[in-house]
């Protein structure tokens, strides 16, 4: 691999970036190490059968912990990265699936729009460089499918950043997303909106808890949602669903609690495939006789190139039994077992900008162009879960050293089948500049072939960490998890109207490590440093295959991460508002990747992230809240192929900085006022061999606003309005560079909730 001029340029940027990190981190620090010496840790130091039943909180974007057992400190003593996204930060801005609430943590979002005729759908979301789609977990058990998850049962979003193959197993190289469901409380409440906004947005939910039983903790809740509602940003696109989530919990106020939650999704969405790239800075003539295309003005954003035919449905069903026991001061169990059935069944017409689909009759008029539509896009996919997870927290002394042990056993089995389908139609092809998405479609319905793709994926997992506190102002954890797993993969193919079966077996072992050694200056602040590993075996996201042109062949090794992070965190103003800085270095080896010149694929990619990641939640001042985030990554290959778009080393669809923020001011008369801005610097695509498609696409800011007014005690009226200055720009682009997701124009919503 030929150097790149501009890594000198980039190494010395990224110095500048690291010094300013750790003034940053040292300095508030320094200004408050006169405090006392640090009291001991209330929450951590006391007993686990303690119960404590709270109201629910409003107006706060502060966390204290995160939702997993095997978390046990405080966010300010946990020495990684952790952002948690509450409820309330969500409701202010309007957000309403996974993919906008991420947008309160910088350089993670749904950047990579598919490769060549495929789309993808729902939560394709990368973090830190690498697609952490199938890293995302509800309640720490993993969530697989391609669909869009609605927060309205969601209380939290814990992101943890940096290899989670310690806490979850397989997994991203970079992180991992676990979205924490609403459960039954010991309180008397009920809350519900009513939204009306652009692109007919229409939109209900309702939250209700009622205390049945106080004597023997019994309360019942419901959350249920429905929405009806186009895109502002696309014409034709939809997005509606409706959803129950029931939750029954007994013993709430005692010793032994048990949960039973449900939830029942359904979705019936028309999906978008896209946009041509024509007319975007960097797009040229993939054809040099049609050379004039190359001036050619971009299309209109909102144009729609599928059909009216297309759909998107998509069935989700989730039981859930949780059971918590408190066995003596110290020593508690926490237990889930879940069953969880996901179907998707989806068409989408697609397209390819290349030469051959570029199609006009007249070269001297433009207007004339036409684009062929021949790509039709299907998934008829079912995922299944079924798994049981234990987690038993001890705490104890050995000397003068304070240990708090949590150990694990998660037994899982997971199930993805793919049907073939035939009869997709076909369209005929499209004006550039306007397209009929009513255009008769030829061919008969959908229907199964008779070949699928199966897979089975059984996976056993012991775990430890232990958290050792030495005094008042040392904490070291260490950690260790063994996954053994087993995958069963059946392929029927059809070729020449037969169909042909082939079975592929694979099974490893997989051992991760993390550890950490944290110092307390003072009671509220932290210095760490952290190492951990992560591995992802090919096949691990059930898309092995016996081609030996794949990148998920089971002969190849599992990839293999070890991230190293120092950093510090900080709490002020009565530890209202959480202050962080981390500086991080992610290594990938045995990456699988494929050669653009010869097409192959070869096991010799070794990748590198590191930057310097700032952060800032909680209360500023009395009625004054503030979530922010800024991150600079800096990425390399090391080894192996170059693959992005125009030959610079850098990693695809990973902005090198963003920024993130959203602040609220609670005036004295009712009313609120808020607002935020976010910036994502330009992102590379992959490269396929594509001719005259964009390489990259540009940096964008978009800055939002939000106004509510409450005009009693149960009734409060909230405006959002979206990308302020109307800001034309690219969310994602696909791997060909021939098609790209438009960013939302401006559009607003108007909310009314109420609450008793």
């Amino acid at each position: 691999m030929q150097p790149i001029k501009s890594r000198k340029h980039a190494a010395n940027k990224f110095q500048q970036h690291v010094s300013a990190a750790l003034a940053t981190m040292l300095l508030p620090i320094a200004a408050g190490a006169s405090e006392a010496a640090p009291a001991p840790d209330d929450a951590a130091s006391a007993p686990v059968s303690t119960v404590q039943v709270t109201g629910r909180q409003e107006n706060d974007f502060k966390a204290e912990r995160a939702s997993s057992p095997k978390y046990t400190e405080k966010l300010v003593d946990t020495a990684q990265s952790v952002q948690v996204i509450k409820k309330e930060l969500i409701e202010q801005q309007g957000a309403l699936t996974l993919t906008e609430a991420l947008r309160n943590t910088p350089g993670v979002g749904a950047f990579f729009l598919g490769e060549n005729g495929n789309t993808n759908t729902g939560d394709a979301i990368f973090m830190r460089g690498f697609d952490t789609s199938a890293s995302i977990f509800v309640d720490g058990v993993r969530d697989v499918g391609s669909v869009s998850r609605d927060v309205f049962n969601m209380e939290q979003i814990d992101v943890v950043k940096g290899p989670a193959g310690t806490d979850n197993g397989r997994g991203a190289p970079t992180g991992s997303v676990n979205l924490v469901s609403k459960k039954a409380e010991m309180t008397d409440a009920a809350s519900g909106s009513l939204t009306a906004g652009s692109a007919s947005q229409k939109r209900a939910t309702v939250d209700v808890n009622k205390i049945l039983n106080a004597e023997r903790g019994i309360a019942l809740r419901m959350n249920a949602m429905a929405q009806d509602a186009g895109r502002p940003a696309r014409a034709v696109v939809t997005d509606k669903r409706w959803a129950v989530a029931p939750s029954l919990g007994f013993g709430l106020n005692g010793p032994t609690r048990v949960v039973l939650d449900y939830l029942h999704v359904d979705q019936d969405n028309i999906p978008d495939g896209g946009v041509p790239t024509v007319g975007l800075p960097g797009y040229t003539s993939p054809d040099r006789t049609r050379s004039f295309i190359t001036d050619a003005a971009p299309v209109d954003p909102h144009n729609f190139y599928g059909s009216n035919s297309d759909y998107d449905k998509v069935k989700a069903d989730m039981a859930t039994v949780r059971v918590e026991h408190d066995f003596a001061p110290g020593f508690k169990l926490h237990n889930i077992t879940r069953y969880g059935r996901t179907s998707q069944d989806y068409l989408l017409t697609a397209f390819m900008g290349s030469a051959a689909n570029l199609l006009t009759p007249n070269p001297a008029d433009p207007s004339t162009w036409t684009l062929a539509r021949g790509t039709r896009t299907v998934k008829d996919q079912e995922n299944r879960i079924l798994t049981n997870q234990s987690a038993l927290t001890s705490q104890f002394d050995t000397g003068n050293l304070r240990h708090t042990l949590v150990t694990g056993l998660e037994l899982t089995s997971e199930r993805q089948i793919a049907y073939g389908l035939t009869g997709l139609g076909s369209l005929p092809a499209a004006n550039l500049d306007r397209p009929d998405p009513a255009a008769p479609v030829t061919g008969l319905a959908p229907t199964r072939t008779g070949a699928y793709n199966e897979g089975v994926i059984d996976t056993q997992s012991l775990y430890a960490f232990d958290t050792i506190k030495l005094g008042e102002r040392w904490i070291f954890n260490g950690g260790l998890r063994l996954d053994h797993f087993n995958g069963d993969y059946s392929v029927v193919a059809l070729t020449n109207n037969v169909l042909a079966p082939t079975h592929f077996t694979v099974g490893d072992t997989l051992v991760n490590g993390k550890a950490s050694i944290l110092f307390k200056p003072t009671s509220n602040s932290s210095l760490y440093a952290m190492a951990a590993s992560s591995k992802q075996p090919p096949g691990a996201s059930f898309t092995v295959s016996g081609n030996a042109n794949s990148a998920q062949n089971p002969i190849y090794d599992p990839q293999e991460t070890v991230s190293t992070e120092i950093g510090g965190k900080l709490d002020l103003f009565k530890q209202k508002l959480a202050l962080s800085a981390a500086l991080f270095r992610t290594e990938v080896k045995n990456d699988v990747e494929q050669d653009p010149v010869d097409l192959k694929y070869y096991q010799t990619g070794k990748k590198r992230v590191q930057g310097v990641e700032l952060g800032a939640t909680g209360e500023l001042a009395r009625n004054w809240l503030v979530s922010a985030g800024y991150l600079y990554m800096d990425t390399s290959v090391e080894a192996g192929k170059v693959i992005t778009a125009g030959g610079e080393n850098h990693l695809t669809y990973t902005p090198k900085s963003s920024f993130t923020l959203w602040t609220s001011y609670d005036l004295p008369f009712g009313l609120k006022i808020g607002g935020g801005a976010r910036y994502s610097d330009r992102l590379l695509r992959g490269t396929d061999g594509a001719i005259g498609t964009p390489a990259y696409t540009d940096s964008y800011w978009v800055f939002d606003a939000m106004a509510s007014y409450q005009v009693n005690r149960n009734l409060d009226i909230r405006l959002n309005v979206y990308n302020l200055g109307d800001e034309r720009y690219v969310a994602s682009i696909n791997k060909s560079g021939y098609r790209y997701t438009p960013g939302s124009p401006r559009a607003a919503s108007l909310t009314a909730n109420l609450r008793f």
